[in-house]
């Protein structure tokens, strides 16, 4: 039969190329050079030098195709001669029965009948990449005119498998970073609820509010001082809303140099200028149907803020050197421990832009107006940087060590609480720890002791909590608020030192007699 093989070529490389499911194009392929050679079935091999095994990757019949991933582990006298590329011919006609052991082998793996075929190396740039197996279920039903037409596709069919086995491994990756991301997803929701310590007391009025705004779309303002953890109060809004899934990127806007915040924040287009050496996506778009955490808001430049402001308003971004407008679904958080009316009465800080932000302001309390967080605080942080340094166990306190945290003004809030623990932990040598070197004198005055009350030994929290509220309530001579009062003195509210009371029992009020 004459065959014009350029218009083979071009039939059969537009069939096997036409597609990226490899089993479909393979199908396809069959079905076209039935009417050239005997074929009943093709399928793509690639050999795993490390397991010494040859991969079935897909095959077809004539009644479809099918992605596979049967391996047959090749005896060690084949497996060198089957895969080097300057062995032996690229193209064989085979008997299998009685001339090839492989194709034994892979037939029996596939349970499949072994017959006759060809049996082709697939090279790109002199590079073996795998092989191509057409065959036939009959014996002798291959030529040697049936090889060298199978021969003339040596080129597509090297790419098209070449390119399946890319395009595999890009799912792949894209399948591990997605249970990546929900993993430390996961963990991100996990230690957002370890952190926030007093979410059901000092912080009770906050975690109100983030339950009330977490499953909306506006705008959430942060305000407070640095260190009393902003960041994780916004982890938290994006944890309890319905994106979830998504991401949750933090951009800290004043660690941005003025230059790059657009490129930053709002991604370049390749050649956008000197160093774009590829296209890059901002933070807004990693933020797609996400959470955008902005801390240090009162740090963007003014050329940022306009920006700003029309993703606030028209949900769209445009990369520098772009001409096109890329929509986007995120929500934004932002955060300052700056005042931004004054700013905005100065002309640093954009009105407009300040009353999109301001839907929804959420105030922090510092650590001083949550004195009866700190024992709480103190055990998470010891039990956390224990693990961080390696020290087995979690060291104890030293009899009025809690006293002194408490009295102390903590200008630098949670974080420097933190600090303090992790410097005690450091310098303690196994022995309790009692925070000598904290200046009590610099904020907060510190509480007298009082001489007919020894410190608490019990390390247990809600002990040493009790302890220190009846001190108080002994100076005050019973008295919980108003001016020299109880409240006043831990600098908490009356109605939270109340609670706290009920909670560890005790009397107050007509109770207290």
């Amino acid at each position: 039969m004459h065959v014009d093989e350029n218009e083979f070529f071009r039939r059969a490389t537009f069939c096997i190329c036409g597609s990226l499911d490899i089993e479909k194009a393979l199908w396809k392929c069959l079905l076209y050079i039935r009417g050239f050679l005997p074929a009943e079935m093709m399928a793509f091999h690639v050999y795993d030098a490390t397991l010494g095994a040859l991969e079935t990757i897909a095959m077809a019949n004539v009644t479809g195709g099918q992605r596979l991933s049967v391996k047959t582990v090749l005896p060690p006298d084949v497996r060198r001669p089957f895969m080097e590329a300057h062995h032996g011919e690229d193209v064989q006609v085979v008997d299998r029965w009685r001339d090839n052991r492989v194709a034994r082998l892979v037939m029996s793996c596939m349970a499949a009948r072994c017959g006759s075929g060809v049996v082709m190396r697939l090279r790109v740039e002199d590079e073996v990449v795998g092989l191509l197996d057409v065959s036939s279920s009959h014996e002798s039903r291959f030529t040697r005119d049936h090889a060298r037409l199978v021969a003339l596709l040596n080129d597509p069919f090297a790419i098209a498998l070449a390119n399946s086995l890319r395009y595999r491994e890009v799912l792949e990756l894209k399948e591990r970073l997605a249970d990546d991301k929900e993993y430390l997803q996961d963990e991100f929701r996990r230690a957002v609820g370890n952190e926030i310590i007093g979410a059901d007391f000092g912080l009770k009025g906050v975690m109100d509010l983030v339950r009330h705004v977490a499953p909306l779309k506006s705008p959430v303002l942060l305000l407070g001082e640095t260190g009393t953890g902003k960041e994780m109060i916004a982890g938290a809004i994006h944890t309890l809303s319905p994106r979830k899934r998504g991401s949750f990127i933090k951009v800290n806007c004043g660690a941005i140099p003025a230059t790059l915040m657009d490129s930053e924040l709002f991604g370049h287009e390749k050649g956008a200028f000197t160093g774009a050496i590829s296209q890059k996506r901002g933070r807004f778009e990693r933020a797609h149907e996400g959470t955008i955490f902005l801390d240090e808001i009162g740090e963007l430049t003014i050329e940022a803020q306009v920006r700003l402001l029309r993703v606030l308003q028209e949900k769209e971004v445009e990369r520098v050197g772009g001409a096109s407008l890329i929509k986007v679904d995120i929500r934004v958080i932002a955060a300052t421990h700056r005042n931004l009316e004054a700013m905005v009465a100065e002309g640093s800080f954009r009105e407009d832009l300040y009353f999109r932000l301001k839907v929804f302001p959420i105030p922090i309390p510092p650590l001083k107006e949550r004195i009866l967080d700190i024992p709480t605080l103190v055990q998470h942080f010891l039990r956390k940087k224990s693990a961080e340094i390696g020290r087995r166990g979690i060291p104890t306190l030293a009899p009025g060590a809690i006293d002194k945290l408490m009295c102390y003004a903590w200008p630098g809030n949670v974080r420097e609480l933190e600090n303090t623990v992790e410097r005690a932990l450091i310098l303690s040598n196994g022995e309790p720890l009692s925070f000598d070197d904290l200046e009590a004198a610099r904020g907060r005055k510190a509480v007298p002791a009082i001489s007919n009350q020894q410190p608490a030994q019990s390390m247990m929290l809600d002990d040493v909590v009790s302890t220190h509220i009846r001190r108080i309530l002994a100076l005050t001579k019973g008295k919980v608020e108003g001016a020299g009062g109880a409240a006043r003195t831990l600098g908490v509210k009356p109605s939270t030192l109340r609670q706290k009371m009920r909670k560890l029992r005790i009397p107050f009020g007509r109770n207290a007699g």
